[in-house]
């Protein structure tokens, strides 16, 4: 006899996504507000009223991610959240505009021009033939810097770790010091603290949902210790009055061809190996990697990414790339492109929300990021150390991106050094021609950058 009343598998499946993708929207909703405080020059000695302005980029903000995230799952149905990228906005905001002096339109126009140039790679099958000339055990190395690179990001949005000149980190304290010279207790390290004690709890009782259940108690218990501060306002009316704000012959005339295409491919490096590393790291993580380490629906994703900052430069809030937040979600259950989906309508709504997005505080996202980290550096078991050939360039792609902080330059070492040693060792029949040629195109980006 059938129990009508257990949830179906398909119910449940569905559910599973929907909380993934709430979850993931919850550890992203920082960039709603982080995006325009880069590109605004908020705070920035010397650049004050140079920036976007703050209202139009956080609706256009929301709009990009929300309308990616959603074609990302209709398109190529994988759990890959989008929205502009952290990094890149920076280097568009003082590199293009404060350094090279280039107006906002010319600066968006030259983001656009480096997006179509990836939707070309991907249409003739160059930039998917790269990423299935790279060996397993970088590959996996890849994700393993990657957790480590979340891991610092949640530490340093919990208060555990904090800058300083000699060690470059060291642990935050659990006491400050006031204006008087009383001590107190740090509220907000010890909110990231506890919060990552009944993420583990809740993990252990393995509980659905724990990660998203985790961040709304760890909200509240901030709200009765004064870091959950909820809005003023409640409703706000979207201003697309930047929308569509591009110049793209500006940048040329300004710089010059050799300058100008030099800025182009040194964006269109980072935005091609930042989403390349995303995508293992997620695939790695939500068991979707077939045994070569491929992506399923690979060109698809990659289409709707490349899409992505074609449309973030129209939309004038810098490229629209895929997260490594949404791991947030993958841990949560998401394997779907429901959760991206369910993640872009959550930042569509927020086009006329957009206070509430900031009632999680980022004590109650970092828990979740340490833990999403934890759960990605797992895979570093699975990396043959046997042969220095292949462990030495993935202990620099392991090492690189957490510590440089960019997540295409610690691929950037790994590549070049795995070219140098398979030249070298007599290997050369093992050296993929792609391969030469990525870490050609990575010597010669980081010559333009210095």
């Amino acid at each position: 006899m059938i129990n009508h009343t257990e949830t179906s598998p398909v119910t449940a499946r569905t559910g599973t996504e929907i909380l993934a993708g709430i979850t993931t929207f919850l550890t992203m909703a920082y960039v709603i507000f982080v995006n325009p405080a880069i590109l605004g020059f908020q705070n920035v000695p010397g650049l004050a009223g140079q920036g976007l302005p703050q209202g139009p980029t956080m609706v256009m903000t929301c709009f990009s991610a929300g309308i990616l995230c959603i074609l990302m799952g209709l398109v190529a149905k994988a759990p890959v959240a989008m929205a502009a990228g952290m990094g890149f906005n920076a280097m568009v905001a003082f590199g293009l505009v404060a350094t090279l002096k280039l107006s906002w339109p010319e600066a968006m126009g030259i983001v656009v021009l480096e997006g179509v140039l990836i939707l070309v790679l991907v249409l003739t099958h160059v930039r998917i033939w790269i990423m299935d000339a790279i060996p397993m055990n970088l590959k996996r190395a890849i994700g393993v810097g990657i957790g480590l690179f979340i891991t610092i990001l949640g530490f340093q949005n919990a208060g555990l770790m904090v800058s300083h000149p000699a060690t470059l980190f060291q642990f935050g304290s659990l006491f400050i010091r006031d204006a008087a010279g009383t001590m107190h207790p740090n509220g907000s390290l010890l909110l990231a603290l506890a919060g990552l004690f009944i993420c583990c709890f809740l993990l252990q009782l393995k509980i659905r949902g724990a990660l998203f259940l985790g961040i709304i108690l760890t909200a509240i218990l901030g709200y009765f210790v004064g870091l959950t501060k909820l809005p003023t306002a409640m409703v706000s009316v979207p201003d697309f009055s930047t929308f569509l704000q591009v110049d793209f012959a500006g940048g040329f005339i300004k710089l010059g061809f050799f300058s100008w295409f030099a800025v182009i491919f040194a964006l269109m490096m980072t935005d091609f190996f930042d989403t390349m590393g995303t995508v293992f790291a997620i695939g790695e993580q939500a068991k979707l990697l077939d045994a070569q380490g491929r992506f399923p629906r690979i060109k698809q994703v990659l289409i709707v990414d490349s899409c992505g900052a074609i449309f973030g430069g129209l939309c004038s809030c810098s490229s629209v790339t895929s997260y490594i937040e949404s791991l947030a979600g993958i841990a949560s259950g998401g394997r779907t492109g429901l959760m991206s989906i369910t993640a872009g309508i959550l930042f569509l709504i927020c086009m006329f929300f957009a206070p509430l997005a900031g009632i999680i505080p980022p004590q109650a996202t970092a828990p979740v990021l340490i833990l999403v980290g934890f759960f990605m550096i797992r895979i570093v078991r699975d990396i043959e150390f046997d042969h220095p050939e292949e462990a030495l360039p993935a202990f620099l792609i392991m090492v690189g991106i957490p510590l440089s902080f960019e997540i295409s330059r610690g691929i950037g070492y790994g590549f070049i050094a795995y070219t140098l040693l398979k030249l070298f060792s007599r290997q050369r029949r093992e050296l993929h021609p792609l391969m030469v040629i990525s870490a050609v195109l990575f010597a010669v980006s980081f010559i333009l950058h210095f």
